[in-house]
């Protein structure tokens, strides 16, 4: 409901207030580069170039070039936008992985709160547990169970210490109190090929690379992280629903865009109600949707929030898993 409030609003915001009007701030017509802490051929860089096509329209035809500079869980690209003009040329794809930042990182050349200009939020992932097809855990409750009958000899896979399926991870064991190993592993091929495997019990990942394998049988998802159940997965649980210990437990992971602090305001929401009117656009989201991606939209405001609660929310995962700090 929120999102078709903001996407709606955004609509007539760009209605009532043409591009081509001196109201509107004139962006440069030379490209305005978008910075995306990942590699090419994701889940999240594609979703960028989906978006970023209807996006340059929304502003009247700027080009968007994907810079794609992945590494040190975002903080290269990060570095890059917080160095630059604060002119709206240059942009940042921010997610949860920049709140994670702050508490995984010894020091950061940056601070992800003053450095940065909250734009609009773009999209929400899922995140799912699954487990081989030939697995005996046929059900959540079944493995909490089994979890709790052997304690310290449940294995988990996730991906590498610090990303969100993690911490999502480690998030699990405290709220739920339970004893596991919690496997990292570099990626979702090499997670999934353990899994089947048998070198690890159950796996936590993004559900953008679980879903192939949960449509080849592959893979059995137990239980997705959110707050409510995937439109991908309707016949799978939450783990709030699965437990009553976990009752609220809401993991997401989230892509947004921001730019170099000091931003213009007018600037800054020209481009929110433009990234909202692009989500608002049904072409955007059914492709994102067969992404697994929720489109979500969000003032500047909004997604300034989610941010500062996800610093504080993954600060207290991060101390209390005592996950070392490079």
């Amino acid at each position: 409901m929120m999102q078709r409030r903001q996407c709606s609003a955004a609509l007539l915001a760009l209605g009532a207030l043409p591009y081509t009007s001196a109201a509107q701030p004139r962006l440069p017509s030379r490209p305005i580069r978008l910075v995306v802490p990942f590699g090419p051929g994701g889940v999240a860089d594609l979703m960028v170039r989906i978006v970023s096509r209807t996006l340059s329209e929304m502003l009247g035809g700027p080009p968007i070039v994907v810079d794609n500079r992945p590494g040190a869980g975002g903080v290269l690209a990060a570095e890059q936008v917080a160095r630059a003009a604060p002119d709206g040329q240059v942009l940042l794809l921010m997610s949860n992985a920049n709140a994670v930042a702050e508490s995984l990182f010894a020091s950061l050349t940056y601070s992800t709160v003053r450095d940065f200009a909250p734009i609009s939020l773009l999209g929400r992932f899922d995140l799912a547990m699954v487990v081989a097809h030939t697995s005996p855990l046929l059900s959540f409750q079944g493995l909490l169970a089994q979890a709790r009958a052997r304690p310290g000899q449940l294995n988990i896979g996730t991906l590498y210490s610090g990303s969100t399926p993690h911490l999502a991870a480690e998030l699990l064991k405290s709220t739920l109190g339970l004893d596991v190993e919690l496997v990292p592993y570099n990626s979702s091929a090499a997670l999934f090929h353990a899994l089947r495997g048998q070198q690890v019990d159950a796996a936590v990942d993004m559900l953008a690379p679980v879903l192939a394998h949960v449509e080849g049988r592959l893979l059995r998802a137990l239980v997705v992280m959110g707050g409510r159940r995937a439109a991908a997965l309707p016949g799978v649980p939450t783990v709030s629903e699965s437990d009553a210990a976990a009752s609220g437990f809401d993991v997401t992971s989230w892509n947004g865009l921001a730019a170099p602090a000091n931003t213009a305001p007018a600037t800054i929401a020209r481009l929110s109600a433009a990234a909202n009117a692009a989500l608002a656009s049904a072409d955007v989201a059914q492709r994102l949707q067969r992404l697994g991606v929720v489109p979500e939209g969000s003032t500047p405001a909004e997604l300034a929030t989610l941010l500062q609660r996800d610093i504080q929310r993954w600060a207290g995962v991060i101390a209390r898993a005592g996950i070392a700090r490079p």
